[in-house]
């Protein structure tokens, strides 16, 4: 398959990529057209050592609906009844989810509407999310007898389980200011999503890019591990910052009373 480059749109702007979901009429519901397109825009921007924040908007009345189900409905007269389809499309948006936490920069959801299904998980995987005032979050696949697994996966890593399973098991949505409670969002903007996003973006980029790369891979990959063992990785990976050239820059800065001068 091709992949359409005019489903996810890219700007730059000192130093931020902004992508921005770019399928109003499906309410930017995650095609595989449109995974594929993600995906694409995601590879370029983590080769790139000029971009340092990441941010991921939509277009038209929804952040995004989640899997496309025109587009899986349709495949169920496939002589495997779509399951052939249904991995693929599942494998393809997986990928994208953990491409995100993979990226080497901060990725910031902004979302001014509603984030359904896996556009919730969408959220949930990004590093930041910044809501405005009228968004809205649900998982409601126990609605139309499908559980929204995949999108536990993220939720589960971000909300509190009892609020993560509360979301599953009703599907109810949840507003701008309850999703800052339960951690879905790291903040809410009275100006909207894009404004907040925007500002929180140029505070990031604003540090040290090198310093970003190293705490984001390590965020991760400590979370993972029994204490000791992140301990042990942090501590390493610590060592390593402090001999980079952005660390000898940055202390020698602050001992002398000036700004950094941070290398891209």
């Amino acid at each position: 398959m091709t992949v359409d480059a005019d489903l996810v749109l890219c700007a730059e702007t000192d130093n931020v990529a902004t992508l921005t979901l770019n399928s109003p009429a499906s309410r930017n519901a995650l095609s595989l057209a449109m995974l594929m397109a993600l995906s694409d825009r995601l590879n370029v921007i983590a080769s790139r050592d000029d971009i340092r924040v990441v941010i991921l908007q939509a277009e038209g009345p929804a952040f995004c609906a989640g899997h496309d189900l025109k587009e899986l409905t349709a495949r169920r007269n496939d002589p495997d009844r779509g399951r052939a389809f249904f991995a693929e499309t599942m494998r393809a948006c997986s990928s994208v989810m953990q491409r995100i936490v993979a990226l080497p920069v901060p990725a910031i959801a902004a979302v001014d509407e509603m984030a359904t299904a896996a556009g919730c998980q969408l959220v949930a995987s990004c590093d930041l999310a910044v809501a405005g005032p009228r968004a809205r979050f649900c998982t409601p696949g126990v609605d139309i007898g499908l559980f929204c697994s995949t999108p536990a996966v993220a939720l589960s890593r971000n909300v509190a389980p009892k609020h993560a399973m509360e979301m599953l098991l009703t599907g109810a949505p949840i507003g701008a200011e309850a999703a800052l409670r339960v951690g879905l969002v790291s903040r809410v903007s009275a100006d909207g999503a894009r404004t907040g996003a925007k500002a929180l973006a140029a505070e990031i980029a604003r540090k040290s890019p090198q310093a970003i790369r190293f705490g984001k891979q390590a965020f991760y990959a400590q979370r993972e591990k029994p204490l000791g063992e992140a301990y042990e990785l942090a501590s390493a990976v610590m060592v390593e910052n402090m001999l980079a050239a952005d660390a000898q820059e940055g202390i020698a800065a602050f001992l002398g009373k000036r700004e950094p001068n941070w290398r891209l």
